[in-house]
């Protein structure tokens, strides 16, 4: 009985772990430089309605992702790969301020999925640093789908009167001063 490894074409080879790894990581920096271009682009017109608490979320957030991205970038280039800054896909223009939490969730909740199907990989790979990445992630873009439903919520139940308040409050929309 022949055990050897099955033959691989010429030219084919056997991706790493590592390469892997770093496949995942840039997949997972384009997704965070589409969520901050999509939530400064939220920032802009929520503040140009005067709606500066929830702007302050939203910028906020972006700056948030932007920390992410930097920590995936770090985690690319320790484990020697290339850092990809490609965007995953456009901004989304939309104007109300409703529809814009909402895609906000949905954005959250895919990036939630995803990592943590990155970090199931990582874990059968044996890649425990990025698998931690990965799940810090995950509690990070839970935070975050948490903020954007309790703002939703807030807008639902209250609709005008609620959106109303945000011209006259300072800080953000989470009661912070801003």
């Amino acid at each position: 009985m022949n055990r050897s490894r099955p033959r691989r074409a010429r030219g084919q080879r056997e991706v790493t772990v590592r390469e892997k790894s770093i496949e995942l990581l840039n997949l997972a920096i384009a997704d965070e430089l589409s969520a901050i271009h999509q939530y400064m682009y939220f920032h802009f017109r929520l503040d140009d309605l005067g709606y500066a608490p929830l702007a302050g979320l939203l910028k906020k957030t972006a700056i948030e992702e932007m920390l992410h991205a930097e920590r995936i970038a770090e985690r690319i280039l320790f484990l020697g790969g290339e850092v990809e800054m490609n965007v995953g896909r456009p901004v989304e223009k939309i104007h109300d301020a409703q529809a814009m939490l909402e895609k906000a969730k949905s954005l959250e909740q895919e990036a939630v999925a995803m990592y943590n199907g990155f970090a199931l990989q990582c874990a059968q790979n044996a890649d425990s640093g990025t698998k931690k990445l990965f799940e810090e992630l995950v509690a990070d873009e839970e935070m975050h789908l948490d903020g954007f439903d309790r703002q939703s919520d807030f807008v639902q139940r209250f609709g005008e009167r609620y959106l109303a308040l945000q011209s006259f409050q300072g800080g953000d929309a989470e009661g912070e001063a801003g």
